[in-house]
């Protein structure tokens, strides 16, 4: 993986070189704006398969996995130490530092198959897998540039289908409302900077997502605007005037990430950065969650977490980050 790696400028630098040219590319940006990677002529890559809707560089379709595929959780991070960052987190709220703050932990887990079959197997819109790096299953949008409007869909509230009235149980809920109440705020702030008008297209409705352990719903809304044409010949800065992703971070942005950075004692790396695909014409991108890496001794971890805010439970906040823990299929 490391032979793929830029720093971030030469790739907000590239990314406007190629979209200036009409020139089609592949990006992704680690969450602390420090490395990325940038590769031309992506549909030819084979060092990083990836998927944006339809779009692909894989050779082989889209394959069910055995049944026998397992996710095993091999040492979860203990509740305790959850707690100690919680408060954390809680302390920065209460102060008024932040009033949404996405809090991530990372799992010890065992896989019994390669990430290259989870990248084939996954029903997620977005996919990406760095040979002997991660790979990513999202179901997140970050921004999609086409025909003069930029759109964005962050997602805020999870819940088990399963769980009796869940639908109308995760839309009601008092806590979730006002987390996706902010982030819709912030991302309508993040889509202004580069637009000349910004709406909600679409306000808090259900994404279903299929898991191994059964079917989740999650909360996303539409947010779009008017971008000037000439805004997509600069892709690279436009991407990064508008990073971190808001729905991975929290508002106000600035502070909130010195919060995070405290809470967390460690960098996210290429987990909640984005990836995104130009095909010459049309800018798509992702938030880069559901997340599996494998570090330099080989050891493999899922990254998971989830928006806190004053009315948050720091069981239940555990029990999401643990619920997101799952195979795409």
């Amino acid at each position: 993986m490391d032979h793929l790696l830029s720093d971030a400028d030469t790739v907000r630098n590239e990314m406007n070189k190629s979209s200036s040219a009409g020139a089609p590319f592949l990006f992704a940006v680690d969450f602390e704006m420090e490395r990325g990677i940038f590769i031309r002529e992506p549909l030819s890559s084979r060092d990083v398969l990836f998927r944006m809707g339809d779009i692909t560089n894989s050779v082989k379709k889209r394959s069910k996995t055995d049944k026998r595929a397992c996710l095993s959780i091999k040492s979860p991070l203990s509740l305790d130490e959850y707690r100690r960052r919680f408060s954390i987190v809680s302390g920065g709220l209460m102060r008024g530092d932040t009033y949404l703050i996405n809090l991530t932990c990372k799992t010890a887990i065992e896989l019994n198959i390669s990430m290259e079959e989870i990248f084939y197997a996954s029903q997620s819109p977005y996919a990406i897998c760095v040979r002997n790096g991660f790979v990513c299953f999202s179901p997140e949008r970050f921004v999609r540039v086409e025909n003069g409007v930029i759109s964005s869909r962050p997602m805020k509230g999870t819940i088990l289908s399963n769980i009796s009235g869940a639908e109308e149980k995760i839309l009601s809920d008092y806590k979730e409302s006002c987390e996706h109440n902010t982030i819709t705020d912030l991302i309508r702030n993040d889509l202004g900077k580069v637009s000349r008008r910004v709406w909600v297209e679409r306000f808090r409705y259900i994404d279903r997502v299929m898991t191994d352990r059964g079917e989740i719903l999650q909360v996303s809304s539409d947010i779009r605007g008017e971008i000037s044409a000439q805004s997509i010949k600069r892709a690279g800065d436009l991407i990064f005037s508008m990073l971190p992703a808001g729905s991975v971070s929290g508002a106000p942005k600035l502070s909130t990430l010195r919060i995070i950075g405290e809470a967390e004692g460690e960098k996210r790396g290429f987990y909640t950065g984005v990836f995104g695909y130009f095909d010459g014409n049309v800018l798509d991108s992702a938030v880069i969650i559901r997340y599996i890496e494998r570090d330099a001794d080989g050891a493999l971890w899922y990254r998971s977490g989830g928006g806190i805010t004053v009315n948050s439970n720091c069981d239940d906040e555990y029990k999401e980050m643990m619920d997101k823990i799952y195979l795409p299929f």
